[in-house]
């Protein structure tokens, strides 16, 4: 009989070992947030990565890659490889960037391949409690009273939160100076410490907020009034006819991924997001569920790309 060196044996029993058990090649998925730890989209991510990842047989890791309006992070996904296995959770601040910013490594539509959409965001405009005001008219008359000499903060240059209340300006005729953020967390705390005089964040961002006697929530951007914050009237409704200014959540994959492979996770995703347990979380940050098709995705891309053009332009808004 031949003779097997210890040694030989060892590394035959982790052979037969790793064939045995899949759980040594796990599927990996990555999904980038393109904003910092406790941002919108990070917060939207938590909710259904884990039920995603039992659907896909897939150990789904949550990469946060802050900075420059959520445009490195996404860079980072177009510049990935096509296998399914890298997404980015993206919102309107994706096709608002492509109009911002003079130069971009990526196409924010040539770029990337529509997987599923999550569902739709209004904003909510805020300011810290001390300014005295009680709603949205009476913000405007002080804000107006000190041109230049008050700020507003975002999540960063570009981003939604920056065209939001850019937008709003533009429309009500304010000046402030915008102090850019690496997420929305970071811009409400800039709020709530009394830093700054306004932002403009996710209805997600601010809903937990609306007993917190440091800040006050003013105005609902969307066209009717949020679910969530029925009390709470709409810009329209104060004074402001006709505005608007909410935002899709939607995963994106790198454009030439296998259309087996976006299906596939398109299925596994509405399935955890019917779950009733993500819908409780979903509901909690605010977020009004709708699914869609890659295909219906991709339509509403393209045609948030357009709208997003007259917004920047309409703000005045950019980036160099």
């Amino acid at each position: 009989m031949k003779f097997i060196r210890p040694h030989k044996l060892f590394i035959t029993a982790l052979v037969l070992a790793g064939l045995q058990s899949p759980a040594w090649a796990q599927r990996v998925i990555r999904i980038v947030v393109p904003f910092g730890p406790g941002a919108v989209q990070d917060t939207v991510a938590r909710t259904f990565s884990n039920e995603l990842g039992q659907l896909l047989g897939a150990s789904v890791v949550i990469d946060n890659r802050a900075g420059a309006g959520g445009t490195i992070g996404t860079a980072s996904v177009a510049k990935a490889a096509p296998d399914g296995n890298t997404l980015v959770i993206a919102a309107a601040s994706h096709t608002l960037a492509g109009h911002m910013y003079a130069k971009l490594s990526y196409d924010p539509i040539k770029d990337f391949a529509p997987v599923s959409l999550l569902g739709y965001s209004g904003y909510v405009i805020a300011a810290p409690a001390s300014m005295g005001v009680s709603n949205l008219a009476e913000y405007v008359r002080q804000v107006k009273s000190k041109p230049k000499q008050l700020n507003y903060a975002s999540a960063g240059n570009g981003s939604a939160t920056h065209l939001g209340m850019a937008s709003f300006m533009a429309r009500a005729g304010l000046d402030m100076q915008h102090i850019p953020m690496k997420s929305t967390g970071d811009a409400v705390n800039e709020v709530l410490a009394d830093r700054v005089q306004g932002v403009t964040g996710a209805t997600i961002g601010l809903v937990g907020f609306r007993q917190d006697p440091r800040i006050k929530l003013l105005a609902y951007t969307g066209a009717k009034r949020s679910k969530f914050l029925p009390d709470l009237p709409t810009v329209a409704e104060s004074g402001m006819s006709d505005f608007r200014f909410d935002s899709w959540f939607g995963l994106l994959a790198p454009a030439g991924t296998p259309k087996s492979e976006i299906d596939k996770i398109n299925a596994a995703f509405q399935k955890a997001i019917a779950d009733p347990v993500v819908q409780e979380r979903l509901a909690r940050v605010g977020l009004e569920v709708v699914t869609a098709t890659p295909e219906e995705f991709a339509a509403i891309l393209r045609t948030d790309w357009e709208n997003a053009a007259a917004i920047v332009k309409a703000s005045g808004a950019k980036v160099e």
